[in-house]
């Protein structure tokens, strides 16, 4: 067996590539692709790391559900004791189907609705991280006409820089997220004058794929000092939640392992004195990215023109931009591997899908040895595919597979085209309840 890098579970068995054991061509065969295929094992053991180096502490490991919301994955993580990072009332609705205890979720998001703030403490939620002090009166007005207090926790962004993509970055005073640090203490002065709210809590995330430990120890830092600055001012603050944002390996990145992460700043907290505060984490990448796959069909061969004009070599596959859209969005490398080697001499191949546009590509410049009807898979898939899929050029959505104990799981359908139009009326159809 070969691993492969980034992947946990993931290996070849000859020439064959594998998942948890099963051959994924014949799992593209069963299910037909487009075709997302998780290892469950893969998931539990990434939430594990975080889990065993916070033993001992009072901690709460919140999943940035963001990253991937389906049903059985949230299900995965609410079995394992997860809590739950929250940006909408859809994804609070999806919590609580999958048997998520609303009491350990952390509602995020700089543009709450008053309809969902009333959903999520109908709901019971653990605490709002509040981005802006005007969405500090929105809560509060809330909560007063329900008769209740909104716990709440203070995003602040500490103006660190993550090193990372500048549409993934979340921290600096440039972004939209979060409150401005120097306004930080103004602000949870004013969180404490409202009736309606709270306080509990401190938060920041300065991003996302994020492959050093630095920044996150220069957020802490920034954190604790406002802590000790909030506190000074007679508001107790109970828990320091440092957000998520860990990187995966797509090619040749080396992220912190989760221990190692969370052993450095628990050592920080402790040479701070701050080490009796309950500890959040919010991850999403590093839980789910690399448990999983995204598999493809090769339709056509495409090959350019071999007069020294410069043509590319083009390999269509039945995936594309509305399945995993992070190429195109973020220029990203995903690695690209056939689900079985040929025997044969590879070609440099751009993988493109059949979307009317340009920047449908999956992977530019990748060396395989391919034909028509052969299958490919998409590494590290299992983060940001599924949830930021869309239906454009009206192409259903792909079915998900999880494999549990070793058994292929359907965890949601293809989508039907039909339902694809089913909510649309046409001009002269009568009006709904008409």
């Amino acid at each position: 067996m070969s691993a492969l890098p980034g992947a946990p579970n993931l290996a070849r068995a000859g020439a064959v590539l594998q998942l948890d054991g099963q051959p994924l061509a014949a799992l593209a065969q069963a299910f037909g692709t487009p075709l997302f295929v998780y290892s469950q094992a893969a998931m539990l053991a990434a939430v594990g790391a975080y889990q065993r180096a916070l033993q001992g502490r009072r901690h709460l490991v919140c999943y940035a559900m963001k990253a991937n919301s389906s049903l059985a994955v949230l299900q995965t993580f609410a079995r394992a004791g997860c809590g739950f990072d929250i940006v909408s009332g859809g994804e609070l609705a999806r919590v609580l189907a999958a048997g998520g205890d609303p009491a350990r979720v952390v509602f995020s998001g700089v543009g709450k609705r008053p309809a969902e703030m009333r959903q999520a403490m109908q709901a019971g939620v653990r605490c709002f991280n509040v981005e802006s002090t005007a969405e500090l009166d929105t809560l509060n007005a809330v909560a007063l006409a329900m008769d209740r207090r909104a716990p709440v926790s203070l995003r602040v962004n500490p103006d660190v820089d993550a090193g990372t993509h500048p549409y993934i970055s979340t921290g600096l005073k440039g972004n939209k997220f979060g409150i401005a640090h120097a306004q930080a203490v103004a602000a949870y002065r004013h969180a404490a004058s409202l009736p309606g709210l709270q306080v509990v809590g401190i938060d920041c995330h300065i991003g996302s794929q994020i492959t050093q430990v630095a920044p996150y120890l220069d957020a802490l830092d920034r954190l604790l000092d406002l802590v000790e600055q909030v506190e000074a001012a007679g508001i107790p603050i109970h828990h320091v939640d440092v957000g998520g944002g860990l990187g995966i390996t797509y090619s040749d990145e080396s992220p912190p392992a989760a221990d190692v992460l969370v052993a450095q700043l628990l050592q920080r907290l402790d040479a701070r004195g701050h080490g009796h505060r309950e500890l959040l984490f919010e991850p999403g990448r590093s839980l789910v990215g690399n448990a999983g796959v995204l598999l493809t069909e090769v339709l056509v061969l495409k090959p350019g023109a071999d007069d020294g004009s410069g043509g590319k070599n083009f390999c269509i596959v039945d995936a594309a931009m509305n399945d995993m859209v992070r190429p195109a969005m973020y220029e990203a490398w995903m690695q690209i591997e056939a689900c079985v080697l040929r025997d044969a001499v590879p070609a440099t191949w751009d993988v493109v899908g059949p979307v009317c546009e340009s920047g449908d590509w999956l992977g530019r410049e990748r060396v395989l040895a391919v034909q028509p009807g052969d299958m490919l898979a998409i590494l590290s898939a299992g983060a940001y595919g599924m949830t930021m899929s869309s239906n454009y050029n009206t192409r259903p959505r792909a079915a998900e597979v999880m494999l549990v104990d070793g058994q292929a799981r359907l965890i949601r359908q293809r989508e039907a085209v039909a339902s694809l139009f089913a909510g649309e009326l046409l001009l002269d159809a009568p009006e709904p309840g008409a």
